[in-house]
C-alpha cells in the first residue's frame, strides 16, 4: 500500500461465522479491490460500521475519527442537522481503509460530498429498497425503470447491488446545490420512477403505505444520510458485497454471486466497471424544475432532523387520522 505498513492485528479472528472468514481476510479484500473502494471514498467525509469481536455482535457505528490513529490519516469537518459538528474520516490511499478494516470495520458510509466543499453535494443516490415480501427481481426492474427516467432527462447512472436485497444508483452531479436541493431533486426523480410504475415502485415515506412495492428513499440526499459504498462488505454472516455491476449484468445478475471471496477474483479480471463515474457530472436543474412544478410540495423528513421549512406534517397517516 504505497509507503504504508498497516499491522493486522488478532488476525485469525473469526468475522464471519458462517463462513469461516477471518479478520485477515477481510483486510486482505479491503486491498484487493481498493482502487475502486478508493474511487468511492476519495476525500469524503466517511462513517465506519465496526464489529471489533465479528458480524454476530453488536455495531459500533462511527460518524467521528478514531480518537487514537495515525498522523497520515486525514480527517475533514462536518455539520450534522442539529447544527453540531465534527471531524470526520476522510479517506484519501488505500491505506486507511485496510487501517479501518483492522479496527473491525466492515461496511464504508460516505457522505455524499467531498472534502473541499461539505455542502454541496457531487452525487445523487437513488436507493432502491424492497420492502419485507418483495424479492431482488423487483429492485432489478425498479433501476431499469429509474435508468429510463435518467436517459429521458439526458443523465447516467452507475448501478450496484446494495450487498442485501436493493439497488442503489450513482449519478455524478455538479457540486453547485445544496443538500436540500438535492434532496428535492431526489423527490422529483423519484416521483417520476414512481408514475411509470406505480404497482411496483413507491415514495411513500411512512411504511405503512409502502406495500409490497420498491421503496425509493429519497432521503437519502439528505444532510447526512449514507449509503454503504460500492465495494462495501456488508455486516452479514455471509459477507455479501456491495458491487459495483453494469447495466447489461444487471439483467441477470444474482447479489448472492457477490461476496468477500468472489469479488476479488472479479475485480482481478475486470477492474473496476465503474472506473468512468467521474469523466461527467450533470446538472440538476431539469430535477428541480419537476419538483418546483408539482403541487405536492415537499416530503417527510428522517425523524432526527429539525423541522425543515415546507416539510409536511411528520406525522404517520394513521395516527392523524386518529387525533382528528
Amino acid at each position: 500500500m504505497g509507503e504504508r505498513t498497516v499491522k493486522v492485528t488478532n488476525p485469525d479472528k473469526i468475522y464471519f461465522p458462517e463462513i469461516g472468514a477471518t479478520k485477515r481476510e477481510l483486510v486482505e479484500y479491503y486491498v484487493s479491490v481498493g482502487e475502486g473502494a478508493l474511487r468511492a471514498l476519495k476525500d469524503r467525509p466517511t462513517n465506519i460500521k465496526r464489529h471489533p469481536d465479528g458480524v454476530q455482535t453488536e455495531a459500533i457505528y462511527q460518524k467521528r475519527m478514531p480518537p487514537k490513529h495515525p498522523d497520515w490519516l486525514e480527517s475533514v469537518t462536518v455539520t450534522f442537522p442539529s447544527g453540531r459538528t465534527a471531524d470526520s474520516l476522510r479517506v484519501t490511499e488505500v491505506a486507511a481503509i485496510a487501517y479501518c478494516a483492522n479496527l473491525g470495520t466492515i461496511d464504508f458510509h460516505p457522505w455524499q460530498v467531498r472534502a473541499a466543499d461539505v455542502e454541496h453535494p457531487d452525487e445523487l443516490r437513488i436507493d432502491l429498497d424492497p420492502q419485507p415480501g418483495v424479492e431482488f427481481d423487483a429492485a432489478r426492474k425498479a433501476a431499469f425503470l429509474t435508468r429510463d427516467v435518467l436517459g429521458e432527462l439526458g443523465m447516467t447512472g452507475f448501478v450496484k447491488t446494495s450487498g442485501n436485497r436493493g439497488v442503489h444508483i450513482a449519478v455524478r452531479i455538479e457540486p453547485r446545490w445544496d443538500f436540500v436541493q438535492v434532496r428535492h431533486a431526489g423527490i422529483a426523480l423519484a416521483r417520476a420512477v414512481e408514475a411509470k410504475d406505480p404497482a411496483l415502485v413507491t415514495t411513500a415515506w411512512w411504511k405503512e403505505e409502502r406495500g409490497e412495492r420498491v421503496f425509493i428513499d429519497f432521503n437519502q440526499n439528505a444532510r447526512d444520510r449514507t449509503v454503504a459504498s460500492a465495494y462495501s462488505i456488508r455486516a452479514k454472516p455471509h459477507a455479501p458485497v456491495s458491487t459495483p455491476v453494469t447495466w447489461e449484468e444487471l439483467a441477470d445478475a444474482d447479489p448472492r454471486d457477490f461476496d468477500i471471496r468472489t469479488v476479488p477474483a472479479r475485480f482481478a479480471k475486470l477492474g473496476d466497471v465503474h472506473a468512468d463515474i467521474d469523466e461527467r457530472a450533470y446538472s440538476i436543474e431539469p430535477l428541480l424544475e419537476l419538483y418546483a412544478g408539482d403541487e405536492r410540495g415537499d416530503m417527510p423528513y428522517p425523524p432526527n432532523y429539525p423541522k425543515m421549512p415546507g416539510e409536511p406534517k411528520r406525522v404517520q397517516p394513521s395516527k392523524a387520522r386518529s387525533d382528528t
